[in-house]
């Protein structure tokens, strides 16, 4: 392989900001590796629409960057992950990861009882992402899952330390509590800004489960296997990219990242679609 080929960039797109906090990860795993980030927020949520439109759109967004040159891309949105994985692997000739296998992976790893819970989005949650990708890996898991869809703008607020983040936290985890488990699955890529509210609700016998921490652990292996890991000195140059309002975004992303954002670039819908 060559140099050239290992300085390529990674692929990250989501339908909006969560995926932010898997490029955190990343970048914690791959410190030297270039990330081009796309976020469709002109198209969020995901959630509500069609499988076709899901895949549809997580075409175009993983064209957009395959037009950047990337190596490889990690799909940082769950209901993404779910319906359109098949599709842009039979499309694209290069390693696409998404949340759901690697997630569910390390839940079977890390639980001792095979008794998972998952929270997520209504979407995900609804479509059984992640059960039934367990259940695929270990017939006799048991898996229970619940949505906990005001986490996402609780996120996106910063309510961190807030008293009503912790009411709506126990309001949503209490039942988890008698059924046993001792792994949770963050099911959805905003979850990871609330871990520690929700590790003190849930109790510290149960470990968190962050898809994005073992998405980056899958995508290393990948990038190992074909002898394409960054062997660049410095750490690598991260790239954000937009559909829609990047000042709303830049503000949240800081947050997510915990770190300032020099530049958001916009991206016209109408080239995306066009592209393909």
């Amino acid at each position: 392989m060559s140099n050239s080929d290992k300085q390529k960039p990674i692929g990250v797109f989501d339908s909006g900001i969560g995926g932010l906090t898997v490029v955190k990860r990343l970048a914690s795993t791959l410190p030297k590796e270039n990330i081009i980030y796309f976020g469709d927020t002109a198209r969020v949520p995901y959630g509500s629409k069609s499988n076709s439109t899901v895949t549809e759109y997580s075409i175009q967004n993983s064209r957009f960057l395959l037009n950047k040159n990337v190596k490889a891309i990690i799909v940082a949105c769950n209901t993404a992950s779910s319906i359109a994985i098949p599709e842009l692997r039979k499309i694209f000739d290069i390693p696409i990861i998404g949340m759901i296998e690697p997630g569910s992976k390390m839940a079977l790893e890390k639980s001792r009882n095979k008794k998972i819970g998952v929270i997520g989005t209504r979407a995900t949650v609804g479509n059984m992402a992640y059960s039934s990708e367990i259940k695929r890996m270990n017939k006799n898991a048991i898996v229970f899952e619940k949505s906990c869809p005001l986490f996402v703008p609780i996120a996106e607020e910063g309510w961190i330390e807030h008293r009503a983040t912790f009411e709506i936290a126990e309001e949503y985890l209490h039942e988890f509590r008698d059924l046993g488990i001792d792994t949770l699955v963050l099911g959805c890529t905003h979850y990871p800004i609330l871990a520690e509210v929700i590790q003190k609700v849930i109790g510290s016998n149960v470990m968190l489960i962050d898809s994005g921490v073992a998405s980056s652990e899958l995508i290393k292996s990948e990038l190992e296997k074909s002898d394409l890991i960054s062997d660049a000195e410095t750490d690598g140059e991260h790239e954000y990219y937009v559909s829609d309002i990047p000042v709303k975004f830049k503000e949240v992303a800081e947050l997510f990242l915990g770190k300032q954002i020099d530049h958001v670039h916009k991206v016209d819908l109408e080239m995306l679609t066009l592209e393909n």
